[in-house]
């Protein structure tokens, strides 16, 4: 099963924030349990992958783990960049990071961006911007949001697009999501 989660929300329990979980949500909800195959940060809105079983969720996990699921997000930088198109390979805590980007829009003062990771780093898209001297519009746990001019409520990052093959059949499966309303609206009001 494959939802969109909202900005601000958990996909699991964290330190200090039990409740109200994403997971939490959904189980209430639905006749039968269901288990997250993979998180996105609390502050990231977009779609999340979920399965109806234990032994099912560790079959896709295996699949992230093995780089076999394609994720792609969309992200606001401050800034302008100077490659339309390149990959970031920087480790993150020892290990082995690799993000690949192509700039889709440039604006005055950020990039709308295509995101690619090619591995699965906590927090890797947000460390690997900061890193090359672009942080995300809104990254208050990377940057300081007073050192950039645009302000977001949020870091500007949207889970787009999953792909992957279907644990039971194997059938090729996408699922996509659209720009959520705030960050359209950032788009409006930044021309």
């Amino acid at each position: 099963m494959v939802v969109e989660k909202p900005a601000g929300m958990l996909v699991i329990p964290a330190p200090g924030n039990t409740h109200k979980t994403l997971t939490d949500l959904l189980n209430s909800q639905l006749a039968s349990r269901v288990h997250p195959c993979h998180r996105i940060d609390r502050d990231t809105s977009g779609l999340i992958l979920y399965a109806k079983g234990k032994g099912t969720q560790q079959a896709m996990m295996e699949e992230f783990k093995q780089r076999r699921v394609k994720k792609s997000y969309i992200a606001f930088v401050n800034g302008l960049l100077a490659n339309k198109s390149a990959v970031i390979d920087r480790p993150i805590e020892g290990k082995r990071a690799v993000t690949k980007y192509s700039v889709t829009e440039q604006r005055r003062d950020f990039a709308v961006v295509d995101v690619e990771p090619l591995t699965g780093r906590t927090n890797q898209i947000r460390i690997h911007f900061k890193a090359i001297g672009h942080p995300l519009v809104g990254e208050r746990k990377f940057a300081f949001a007073k050192d950039f001019k645009l302000k977001f409520r949020r870091t500007a990052l949207h889970s787009q697009k999953l792909e992957f093959s279907h644990p039971g059949t194997g059938e090729a499966m996408s699922f996509t999501s659209p720009m959520p309303e705030d960050m359209r609206k950032f788009l409006e009001e930044n021309k």
